[in-house]
Formats: C-alpha cells, sequence, structure tokens
C-alpha cells in the first residue's frame, strides 16, 4: 500500500522569524489521520531567519535527527554539564551534516542561526526510542555528496554500521541524490514500513513522481525504486 503526502498538504506555522512544514501533527498542528508513521513521529521543515533561534527548552525520550539544508544551524546543550545549558556554542550543522541527539532521560538545548544575513533551512525528524530513561547524548557526522551520488547512503541505524550514527530506535535512515539517467532498486522487507521524503528535486519513485515536500509512505511493499530523476535529493526511512 503507497500513501502521498504532497507538499503543500502538510500543517504550516508562520510566527514571522520562523516559519515551518509539518508532515505530522505537532504544536498547533492536529490532524488526527498525520499522528505519524510508525516509529516516525515528526518531519519539520523550519526556516529561520537570519540571527534567530529556538530559546533554551527541553526533551525526554525521543531521538531528534538534524539535516541542515540551506545555511548553518548552532547549538549549545545540557549534556555533560550536569544539566545547565553552557554558554559555548557546541556545535555547527551546515549542509551535508547529520545530527543524532539522544534526549533519553532528560536534556535541554537551544538552536539558532548564526548568520546575520542568510536564512537557515533546517529538516527536523523525531523518531520513538527503543528504550527510555538512557543517558542522553548527541553525535554528529558530515556526509559528502559523493557518497550519496546515484545510489543510498546510511546514514542512522540502531547499530551505527557503514559509519552511519547511532540511534536508539528500530530506524534506518538513508540519504540519496539522483541526477538525470541515474535510478536504483532497493528491496524492502514487506513487514516493516518505508517512508521517502523529497528534500528538492524531482523524482519518481514505485511510480509516483515527487517534488520537494513530497512524500511516499510504504507498507507491504517488497521494492523501493527510483527513476526519472531531475537533481533529486531524497530521505528514506525504514521503520517498525
Amino acid at each position: 500500500m503507497i500513501t502521498l503526502r504532497r507538499s503543500g498538504e502538510r500543517g504550516h506555522a508562520d510566527l514571522g522569524w520562523l516559519k515551518s512544514r509539518h508532515s505530522f501533527s505537532f504544536a498547533d498542528y492536529h490532524d488526527p489521520c498525520r499522528t505519524g508513521f510508525g516509529n516516525l513521529r515528526v518531519i519539520n521543515e523550519d526556516l529561520l531567519a537570519p540571527g534567530t533561534g529556538l530559546a533554551v527548552h527541553a526533551h525526554r525520550d525521543v531521538e531528534i535527527v538534524s539535516l541542515v539544508l540551506c545555511g548553518a544551524l548552532a547549538q549549545r546543550d545540557s549534556v555533560g554539564s550536569g544539566g545547565a545549558v553552557g554558554s559555548c556554542v557546541k556545535a555547527v550543522l551546515r549542509p551535508g551534516d547529520v545530527q543524532c541527539v539522544s534526549a533519553g532521560r532528560g536534556l535541554q538545548h537551544c538552536e539558532f542561526n548564526p548568520a546575520p544575513d542568510q536564512s537557515t533551512r533546517v529538516l527536523q525528524i523525531w523518531l520513538e526510542p527503543n528504550a527510555r530513561g538512557i543517558e542522553p547524548g548527541t553525535e554528529l557526522r558530515r556526509f559528502e555528496d559523493a557518497a550519496k551520488c546515484g545510489r543510498w547512503c546510511l546514514v542512522a541505524s540502531p547499530d551505527g554500521r557503514d559509519g552511519s550514527l547511532r540511534l536508539h530506535a528500530d530506524a534506518s535512515i538513508h540519504a540519496g541524490r539522483f541526477g538525470a539517467g541515474q535510478a536504483c532498486e532497493r528491496d524492502l522487507d514487506p513487514a516493516r514500513k518505508a517512508y521517502v521524503h523529497a528534500l528538492a528535486g524531482r523524482a519518481r519513485v514505485n511510480g509516483v513522481v515527487l517534488g520537494a515536500g513530497d512524500a511516499l509512505g510504504l507498507e507491504h511493499e517488497s521494492r523501493l525504486a527510483v527513476d526519472d530523476c531531475e537533481q533529486a535529493e531524497l530521505l528514506w526511512f525504514e521503520l517498525t
């Protein structure tokens, strides 16, 4: 079974300094038919105005994956500091970087656009963890475009295999970039769910044409086929 979710159908929030698109129910946007897909709970595409950001806030028992699509995202957190958010920037994410945050038994952090003259576009993903109350932690890794060209690159997994980041969730995330003339086909486990989110460009996925912001949910499917591409950037989630 294939479920199509067009970009324009997503929830929308506009706070002036922050514009956000919600693939699933989040904050003031609630759709009882869109509360997640398997153990995938949130995909938010956020646009932060120059010099703005989210104040210190807390998370608990959630796996958070962040990818910067344009600009930069600076972060400070309480990991290793006894619960307080320090004043020093711990990480600056740029396009190509992937960060996994395991909130575990609780952490605080803040995120902001450090540039005075450029907006930041970031994708934030939340996954349900497979264990609660674990030690909080963060991990950041860069995945070069060459590793994703014309194929799927594993960027996060439960066991950190093949150089991927480790998730404390029964989920794997792959990133791919597919240009004209490139195609890729992979087997799927029909007992698991798959979700494909288009970041940019255009691609045909299992016969359905996707543009930026579009997504496909796949259940009881045995293959994932990508073709007819034009500068496509895609994420593929393997989920319970």
